[in-house]
This record gives C-alpha cells, sequence and structure tokens, in this order.
C-alpha cells in the first residue's frame, strides 16, 4: 500500500485504495513519458474498466506525483498532458528480441538482443559479498516495469566485516609497493602504513580517493 500513500492521504477510508481493490495500470513506452515525468519516478494508474475502447478517454493518475494525464498508443512520444504507452503487440515485440542476461553465447560473452543459438550458463567471480533482504524479490517488478529503480527495492544490511573496503579495496592497497601510494595518493608514509595494517580506517573521502586509485592502477 506504501505505492498508494500519496494517493490515500487526507482521504476518507470509504475514498482510499484498499487491498483487494482493482485498478488498471500501463507500461510507458521509452520516449512516451509525459514532459517533464522523471523517467524512474512515473507509473501511471486509473480506475478498473473492462471496456479499452473508454481507456484512452480516462484520467490516468500517477503515483508519484499525483499528475493526471491521457493515454495514448499512437503518438510516437509523450506531450504534458498524455503519455505515449506499450500496446500488448509492442510489448510481445519486446519479448522475441529480450536478451537473456543470465546466459553466455557460444563465445562467453553475455547474450544480446541478437544471439541466436544454443545458450549457456555465464561464468562469475564473486567481487565482494553485500547482504540484503527478501525485497529483492521484487527485481521481477522491475523488470516488468511496476518499479522504475532497484534501488527502490533493496534492503541492505552492511557488514562492516565484509564491506568493499575489508574485502576488495584493503587487500589492493596490500599489494601496491607503499612509495607508489604515498606519490598517488598525498597520504604520509605513517598513516598509510596504519591503513594498510587494519589499524585505522580513513573516513570517507580518503577511501574514495584510494578505491579509485587502486581501480585506476589495477585497470
Amino acid at each position: 500500500m506504501k505505492a498508494f500513500a500519496r494517493f490515500n492521504k487526507g482521504k476518507e477510508y470509504t475514498d482510499q485504495i484498499k487491498p483487494f481493490n482493482f485498478v488498471l495500470t500501463c507500461h510507458v513506452s521509452p520516449l512516451g513519458r509525459p514532459i517533464g515525468a522523471d523517467p524512474a519516478r512515473c507509473h501511471l494508474i486509473a480506475p478498473y474498466e473492462s471496456d479499452p475502447r473508454k481507456w484512452p478517454r480516462m484520467d490516468w493518475l500517477d503515483l508519484y506525483t499525483g499528475n493526471r494525464y491521457r493515454v495514448t498508443t499512437t503518438d510516437r512520444v509523450g506531450t504534458r498532458r498524455s503519455a505515449q504507452v506499450k500496446t500488448h503487440g509492442d510489448v510481445l515485440q519486446e519479448y522475441e528480441f529480450h536478451p537473456e542476461s543470465k546466459c553466455a553465447d557460444a563465445s562467453g560473452k553475455p547474450c544480446g538482443k541478437q544471439t541466436v543459438g544454443l545458450l549457456h550458463r555465464r561464468h562469475i567471480q564473486i567481487d565482494y559479498i553485500t547482504c540484503i533482504g527478501k525485497e529483492s524479490n521484487r527485481l521481477e517488478d522491475v523488470e516488468a516495469g511496476l518499479i522504475h529503480s532497484e534501488q527502490n527495492v533493496y534492503t541492505e544490511y552492511p557488514d562492516p566485516q565484509r564491506d568493499e573496503w575489508q574485502m576488495k579495496i584493503l587487500p589492493a592497497l596490500k599489494r601496491m609497493p607503499l612509495s607508489v601510494l604515498v606519490k598517488k595518493s598525498g597520504i604520509s608514509r605513517s598513516q598509510l602504513k596504519e591503513i594498510r595494517a587494519g589499524r585505522s580506517r580513513p573516513h570517507r573521502k580518503n577511501q574514495q580517493l584510494l578505491a579509485a586509485l587502486v581501480s585506476k592502477l589495477n585497470g
């Protein structure tokens, strides 16, 4: 019900959207969002109506802003008052060329829209571990367009002993010559010794500096 909090605010319970109510929703085309709408935060709903002939004449509500728009499948771009939305045919056509991100082609490269032939599972290499909550199950909603940013469904549980600094950056710093680190980072030799020994953890700005340095020198 969080998605409808803005819509329900200030309304009597009888006028609110409640559990087990029915609504219509649609998928806005890549270039079809209304002018001025945030691409990552624009999702349209309307009261349930079984007759599709009435849909273009109805007001559709943007859940994020509360703005009302009309929808169309004929215009190629959105306007200030309307959004160009996908038809069932558009969705089926996209599915035909949808890249399978979990698979690789015959050469081991990630699949693209034009990949054909027998697919294989991709090989992965663990960089570092981040614990996330079960909300990540809603990633399918992200792919379906119901949620427009995967960051909205992640709940991260950071572990200071297993974060990127401990698992990736610090081991890389220990492998680099101390003289190079002093010259490239501008951080004192004594401070770098404390950092590499794990007895000191730099503040965020220096962490970002050292992380960028590791990425540059190892790239």
